[in-house]
């Protein structure tokens, strides 16, 4: 497991952003009959961590102060909406005799003759999996080579992803991971998803269009006013 070093912190709400700006990020620690602690942790080397185990590997958390280093999983981060800069981290304490589910990111590799001598264009049908196993046994990710993809007859499917045998994917076996597709059909394709959704936007304006005609046909004319400024017979009379 890698490392990460860890800090216990008072800082709560508001405070946190201090240490944003110092290069720190706030971090809460939690799992199943634990307590929750609230800790820091410097960015860059979260951020390094991060690039090489992503969400589903284990990691080793050693918190300042403690004996014993805690393995935990990254459960859930934070981002800044603007700049994508991590604000905020949940660490999973995970039982190493306990099975957890997560899930798991696909990474296509090699070349497919589909896609490379006939000119198609390969379709990623399911760009991560979930699956279960034990923490320690968890897998940073999946490889899928797409080399096998040879003719538009072709296709990978789950059952044909290489998983180690003490994970378990939590999916079906003939569900379809990639294909090599024409271009043509790939062009028809987002044609036909372009003017559904245009069918669509048209079904929802007609009928609010149909329902303002209707309100205007039903709305009361207004009184005509009276050459001298009065109103019209059987309006209001003028005031003297």
């Amino acid at each position: 497991m890698i490392k990460l070093n860890a800090k216990p912190r008072k800082e709560v709400g508001r405070k946190t952003k201090a240490l944003k700006e110092k290069g720190i990020i706030p971090a809460v620690v939690y799992g199943s009959g634990k307590e929750n602690i609230s800790i820091e942790v410097e960015y860059e080397a979260f951020r390094k961590l991060f690039e090489q185990v992503g969400e589903s590997a284990l990691v080793s958390l050693e918190i300042a102060g403690e004996k014993k280093e805690r393995p935990v999983l990254i459960y859930e981060i934070q981002r800044d909406p603007v700049s994508g800069r991590f604000i905020h981290v949940d660490f999973y304490q995970a039982s190493l005799k306990q099975e957890v589910e997560v899930t798991i990111p696909l990474i296509f590799e090699g070349v497919s003759l589909a896609v490379k001598d006939l000119g198609g264009t390969l379709v990623r049908e399911i760009q991560e999996v979930k699956v279960k196993a034990l923490p320690q046994n968890l897998p940073h990710d999946i490889k899928v080579d797409i080399s096998v993809l040879k003719t538009f007859d072709d296709e990978i499917l789950i059952k044909d992803l290489k998983i180690p045998a003490d994970v378990k994917i939590m999916k079906g076996l003939d569900e379809v991971v990639a294909t090599a597709t024409p271009a043509q059909k790939v062009e028809e394709e987002l044609a036909k998803a372009i003017e559904e959704k245009v069918e669509d936007v048209e079904k929802v304006e007609k009928p609010k269009k149909e329902k303002e005609e209707e309100v205007a046909e039903e709305k009361p004319a207004a009184p005509e006013k009276s050459a001298k400024g009065g109103s019209a017979p059987g309006g209001k009379p003028e005031k003297k």
